[in-house]
Formats: C-alpha cells, sequence, structure tokens
C-alpha cells in the first residue's frame, strides 16, 4: 500500500475570496476620488445658441457661470415663465450680481483673481434685455472678462 493518495480527476478548488474585500475597498476608493460632482442645479431651461467658431476655455476653475433662461417646468408655478437669472443653485435678480462676483472673487486665491472669468450660458430663446442688464452689472464690479457659452452647430440665416 502506498503512502500518497492520488487526487481525485476533475475536482475543482475552492475560489479563494480572501482578497475581494481589499478589492472591493479599493474600487470605491477610486470612485469617491475620480468622481466628480455637479456645482449647480439648473432651475432653467438652458437650451444653449450654435456657433461656428468655438474656442474652449482653458481653466475652468476660474470661470464663473451666470445661467439666464425660463424656469424648468417644475419652477414656473413659483416663479412665472419669464426669463429669470440663476446664481449657483438660487434664483435671483440683475442687483444680485455684484454680490455674487465679490464673493467669487474672494472664494479664488489672490493671484488668480485677475484672470477670472464670467461665463454667460443664456438660453437661445431668452430676451437679450436681460443679457444687456447682466453685462451693466458686470461693468460696475469690473469684471469685463466675459465668455459667452455656446454649442457647436452650423449658424446660417435663412432669410426667406
Amino acid at each position: 500500500m502506498s503512502k500518497f493518495n492520488k487526487k481525485n480527476k476533475g475536482e475543482i478548488p475552492a475560489v479563494n475570496t480572501a482578497s475581494l474585500p481589499d478589492i472591493v475597498f479599493m474600487l470605491l476608493f477610486f470612485f469617491m476620488v475620480a468622481t466628480v460632482m455637479r456645482d449647480n442645479e439648473l432651475k432653467i431651461k438652458n437650451e444653449l445658441p450654435a456657433a461656428n467658431q468655438v474656442e474652449k476655455l482653458d481653466k475652468k476653475d476660474l470661470v464663473m457661470y451666470i445661467y439666464a433662461g425660463k424656469p424648468n417646468y417644475g419652477y414656473q408655478s413659483q416663479f412665472g415663465t419669464e426669463a429669470r437669472i440663476q446664481l449657483n443653485d438660487k434664483f435671483s435678480e440683475v442687483s444680485d450680481i455684484p454680490a455674487f462676483i465679490y464673493a467669487e472673487r474672494e472664494s479664488k486665491r489672490e493671484e488668480v483673481r485677475p484672470f477670472l472669468t464670467t461665463a454667460l450660458k443664456v438660453d437661445k430663446e431668452t430676451n437679450m434685455g436681460i443679457v444687456g442688464d447682466i453685462k451693466q452689472e458686470l461693468r460696475k464690479v469690473n469684471a469685463l472678462k466675459i465668455n459667452y457659452t455656446t454649442r457647436i452647430g452650423d449658424v446660417s440665416l435663412n432669410k426667406n
């Protein structure tokens, strides 16, 4: 009789699950670090106009966003159907823009403040009167570097 037993043929060894918790936590940590949370919840309709000559902004952390457009359907009962301004996560008046600009400037480092850009994300159906009012308020606080955010597309003027 032999001292060594032969292994039974066809048996599948058990799966080692000792490293499974390490892998799960590594994936969890990766997604927590790599995920970017959305800064603002849009409360307005924001279908951007098309433009055929578009440049991409280099440093998005130096951009302050001002949204303008009609309120979304869920907010129309409270705020109406006229075009409104949204600063961060709330509807605002034109007179609130200087305080918003000053607060955004204060939240940035001293050396990058001269490079701040104000981006206007205006719905394509919004009246230009509100854009003119926004620009007047930006002039008062010396925020003269303005960017109009658009989508890439073919701009053709059909005059029939």
